[in-house]
């Protein structure tokens, strides 16, 4: 159970890094200050979001970012994640709020970890194209350029994965495609966006670069042959189709094939090292042969010709998003990792973690946390170099497809009046990072 405090949550490492985690297109608003996104495009088309809802306002944070700051010292993070807006970044006077930002961050002690590309991709260019990775590369060298004084930590892309699957495969997602296994070349060229942007990171000087991909257990639905299979097909194409280029330089057996391009040498940029892997967990999932269970992810339908169809995991509570809480399942993922990939994986931080509950006094968002934590800290006391955690989200916001519906944040915000409210929430993982920082006894 959680403590009102925080206290009881077993120590981490001396050098831990805590933070909160946002992203540019859920927050920001200030829409008619920069360029079209692809998401922009997306959420006018009538439909696409649940309760029709745009961020073009969003959290107003271009405008209220020096209260959201406080918000952060108030909670006394070591460091804030948050995305730069290639479409903003593209427009007159985008590369200033984030040099305001990034000022006031540093004023406050915070160390800013700016995401590269967080899925607003500029309207005019398109994942499927190759060049859009070079593209990229040029927007990786404008914002390096212009943060990189004051900004050490780096991460390239957030969650490839659901980019390709909900964007490109499965059309909930912008742009909206639904190509199937024929938006495998997305996957590829994001992961090779990021190796160049590593390069170019390199280049400018940067020394503490990550990624960070979205992963999960996979737990077949029974001993039954076909939902073995099933369920190692699902773990190659959510888990092991994005860590493994990174981490070993190869893609799964029978991908390579399937990926456009001078595959070998691409996964050579796509393997540049990284310092640190970052991990976005929510919850596993059961799988089982097609046909055979309810065919959705997350909420999602999914189409009947996939090979696969997903399974309720039972016997665990969920959130108001309807994903089981499984704490447990973080030790076994991250554990799994390390005996997977061994000497060759790189220290992780758990660069999101969090879940959607209502209400301001949100003792379930605690007890949620208080889980995860010990569930981590069970994976570093099993050898998981594990240097950092951070929460999804400081505060509520635009949930892609869903709209204004599902709260993640530690801060409430009223859409209506943009008041910040700070949670139960807040304040107790405001106590757990007091008391991990309290002098040890003795």
């Amino acid at each position: 159970m959680a403590t009102d405090s925080g206290a009881s949550i077993p120590r981490f490492p001396d050098g831990f890094l805590w933070g909160v985690s946002t992203s540019a297109h859920q927050i920001e608003g200030a829409a008619d200050e920069r360029e079209p996104s692809v998401w922009d495009v997306f959420t006018a088309e009538p439909g696409r979001v649940k309760d029709g809802s745009t961020a073009a306002v969003a959290c107003d944070h271009c405008h209220r970012y020096p209260e959201d700051v406080a918000l952060l010292a108030g909670l006394g993070v070591d460091a804030y994640r948050f995305s730069v807006s290639w479409p903003r970044v593209n427009s007159p006077g985008g590369l200033d709020f984030y040099d305001r930002l990034v000022d006031a961050l540093c004023a406050a002690g915070i160390r800013p970890v700016p995401t590269l590309f967080h899925w607003d991709l500029p309207a005019t260019l398109d994942w499927l194209r190759r060049d859009t990775a070079d593209r990229f590369v040029d927007h990786v060298g404008v914002v390096a350029k212009r943060l990189g004084d004051r900004v050490g930590t780096w991460i390239t892309l957030n969650e490839p994965a659901e980019h390709t699957l909900l964007g490109h495969a499965l059309g909930v997602h912008a742009p909206g495609r639904r190509l199937l296994f024929d938006a495998l070349p997305v996957a590829h060229h994001q992961l090779l966006a990021h190796g160049l942007a590593v390069r170019a990171l390199r280049a400018a000087g940067a020394r503490d670069i990550g990624i960070a991909n979205s992963h999960g257990p996979v737990r077949a639905a029974s001993a039954e042959p076909a939902d073995v299979a099933a369920a190692a097909f699902y773990d190659l194409l959510l888990n092991r189709l994005f860590a493994e280029p990174v981490v070993l330089g190869r893609y799964p057996e029978g991908m390579a094939e399937l990926m456009p391009g001078d595959v070998a040498s691409d996964l050579a940029v796509i393997a540049e090292p990284v310092d640190w892997y970052g991990v976005n967990y929510y919850a596993p999932t059961r799988v089982g042969a097609p046909g055979s269970g309810d065919a959705e992810y997350g909420g999602i339908a999914l189409p009947a010709e996939l090979p696969f169809s997903v399974r309720e995991i039972e016997g665990h509570p969920v959130t108001d998003f309807g994903w089981p809480v499984v704490p447990e399942g973080l030790t076994e993922l991250l554990c799994g990792f390390r005996e997977r990939y061994d000497e060759r994986l790189p220290p992780i931080v758990i660069t999101e973690n969090g879940c959607s509950y209502e209400g301001v006094d949100d003792q379930d968002r605690i007890a949620y946390l208080d889980g995860h934590l010990r569930a981590l800290h069970a994976a570093l006391e099993a050898g998981v170099d594990v240097r950092g955690y951070f929460v999804w989200s400081l505060m509520d916001n635009f949930e892609w497809a869903e709209g204004y519906a599902h709260r993640f944040g530690l801060v409430h915000v009223d859409f209506t009046t943009q008041k910040r409210t700070p949670k139960a929430s807040y304040r107790w993982f405001r106590d757990v990072l007091r008391a991990q920082r309290r002098p040890l006894s003795g």
